[in-house]
């Protein structure tokens, strides 16, 4: 094929990867296509298929814009791998380029897992009740899983700091939001206040676990009667208190007659058969023997940590990164306001 007709495909310099995955992953046979499948601030994620139709599936970091702590392939291939022999369900590690020289930025590629995603009430829509039920109460069962893994005996006891995790992310996220004014003007008021209340009753942490970092329904595939096959987007995986990860679940799990779940981006689980946010709590305590006294605090880290995410996305947006459009920033800062406000009500209870 000469280089005039070589397919342009954004983020993949498409004869040298080709070239590195027929030498590389045995049994794919050359030549291959690419299809974007899944894009934005995230990694790039790439359905790959080859010449006999076999797929795999190739994550780089975003072709701009990268933040390197946040776009580790090296760190999601390991945890994949470490997660392959145990009761977590994860694709399949199958590769991991770190030559720049191949494609611009280390990338890695795995199994593709066919199966469900429910991103949004419409993809919820086609499962019946007994389905979605099922699916809510794999997921809490594979994140006992998960929160149950002997980070020694998968040899990831050195991925991450062991104690002080909350702790840690306090201060990583306040820091961002503190440097991300939007113009002259100062992020919302309650976020830090909420910070200094957060900073004064860490809970003690029961244990060291592995923390997904954003486990939610739609980052993982289910089968045709709901059960998790495959938990996807690791990137910010790391070590430290379970319990993180229980909490943001629930913040992005709206019920029933509420409307928090669209600001969130995050809605299908309002569709009846899912599980409520008590029976998740219920669930995830029977099976896992933690004390979850404490788990308005880790909704209110929940809430608090997104603010301080999108306190960056909007800070960035009136700088110019939508090409000069700042007509959404009042929406957003909005948007902060109310999560901190969220997380202040989880702190101050009822």
């Amino acid at each position: 094929m000469s280089s005039s007709t070589v397919p342009h495909v954004e983020g993949i310099d498409v004869p040298r990867v080709s070239n590195w995955l027929a030498s590389s992953i045995e049994g794919l046979v050359p030549p291959f296509t690419f299809d974007l499948i899944a894009g934005g601030r995230s990694n790039l994620t790439f359905r790959v298929t080859d010449a006999a139709g076999r797929k795999v599936a190739l994550r780089r970091p975003p072709v701009s814009n990268v933040l390197p702590t946040a776009h580790d392939m090296r760190r999601e291939h390991r945890v994949i791998s470490a997660l392959g022999p145990t009761d977590v369900p994860v694709p399949e590690a199958l590769g991991l380029c770190t030559d720049e020289e191949v494609n611009g930025a280390p990338f890695s590629v795995m199994s593709f897992v066919d199966g469900l995603i429910l991103r949004d009430e419409a993809a919820a829509g086609t499962l019946d009740e007994p389905t979605r039920r099922a699916a809510g109460d794999s997921l809490v069962d594979t994140l006992v899983a998960l929160h149950g893994v002997d980070v020694d005996a998968v040899g990831l006891s050195d991925f991450g700091r062991h104690e002080g995790y909350i702790s840690r992310q306090l201060n990583r996220w306040h820091t961002q939001f503190t440097q991300s004014p939007v113009g002259d003007e100062p992020g919302p008021a309650v976020v830090d206040r909420v910070h200094d209340l957060l900073s004064r009753s860490i809970p003690d942490q029961q244990g060291v676990g592995i923390v997904h970092g954003d486990y939610r329904l739609d980052n993982t595939v289910l089968d045709d009667h709901g059960r998790v096959i495959a938990v996807l987007d690791w990137e910010i995986c790391t070590l430290g208190d379970p319990l993180a990860d229980l909490g943001l679940l629930l913040v992005y799990w709206a019920e029933a007659g509420e409307n928090e779940g669209a600001l969130l981006g995050v809605t299908p689980t309002s569709l009846p058969g899912f599980p409520t946010r008590a029976e998740i709590i219920e669930r995830y305590a029977a099976a896992s023997e933690r004390d979850l006294s404490t788990i308005p605090y880790y909704k209110a880290f929940g809430f608090w940590k997104l603010a301080c995410i999108l306190q960056g996305v909007t800070a960035r947006y009136a700088a110019g990164a939508a090409a000069g459009d700042r007509s959404g920033t009042g929406q957003f800062a909005d948007q902060v306001r109310w999560l901190g406000e969220r997380a202040l009500s989880e702190l101050e209870g009822p």
